[in-house]
């Protein structure tokens, strides 16, 4: 099943190229271990960040990566936890998380030493982040940055959508899409209307399009909450902004 529909959201796009090489990549940050996920089109049109769900650095990032590559763009999954950091439970995730959001200059960190890593094996430099769940605060978090502009745009798929204490948009960052389960439990619509209010106060370009009945991580396949409908015209819509930022 996972085959098929996978196959099915690749044919939403037009292909390209193959992927002329994946595999795991062991980096380190400040003398700590880390793995991601490199893997490169065959002649990319731009190169693609993605940033992992709570669960860590996994085989879901692994395949979408995959899916990107086929598409022609390299695409670069790095990793926000590190080797010793344990992801087995609820709890340990919930840790690994929460971690990261007390202490916002550590993420950033690891945003910056991801993007180093990707963007020292990608021979294009033009790069949109995009994230999952967990990934997608991490995301936005790159988007309210220093290295905001190392980036041409910035995605999120379910992922959380609040600003920080102490942080804002200021207007001037490149262009946001947010991707909502209309029926997600976790990330409210008032969260979604009140990043939309910070948006538009700051002159922010951004898109947010959301989709009805669909649970958080509607994207996640063979999960209990995975949505084919909204995960295959969330995939488009992403395609869409690939295009409009990454043209090649």
């Amino acid at each position: 099943m996972r085959t098929s529909v996978t196959s099915m959201i690749i044919a939403t796009a037009t292909v390209v190229s193959t992927p002329a090489f994946a595999e795991d990549i062991s980096y380190t940050v400040n003398d700590e271990a880390f793995t991601g996920y490199w893997a490169e089109a065959e002649s990319p049109k731009g190169l693609v960040l993605i940033m992992h769900d709570w669960d860590g650095m996994t085989d879901y990032e692994r395949e979408r990566a995959d899916m990107l590559a086929e598409m022609g763009y390299n695409a670069f999954a790095l990793d926000m936890f590190g080797y010793k950091t344990p992801t087995e439970t609820v709890d340990h995730r919930r840790a690994a998380t929460g971690a990261l959001y007390e202490d916002r200059e550590r993420m950033r960190s690891l945003i910056k030493a991801g993007v180093d890593e990707a963007l020292s094996r990608s021979d294009v430099s033009q790069m949109v982040v995009m994230g999952y769940c967990f990934g997608g605060a991490v995301a936005l978090e790159m988007a309210r940055s220093e290295m905001a502009d190392t980036a041409s745009g910035y995605a999120t798929f379910h992922g959380g959508l609040t600003t920080p204490e102490g942080q804002t948009w200021q207007g001037d960052e490149p262009p946001v899409l947010v991707m909502h389960g209309g029926a997600d439990s976790s990330i409210k619509m008032e969260d979604v209307a009140t990043l939309a209010t910070e948006l538009e106060g700051a002159g922010t370009t951004y898109t947010i399009e959301v989709f009805s009945g669909a649970p958080h991580a509607f994207t996640v396949f063979g999960s209990d909450n995975y949505q084919e409908r909204a995960d295959v015209a969330s995939w488009e819509s992403f395609n869409r902004f690939l295009a409009a930022q990454l043209p090649g």
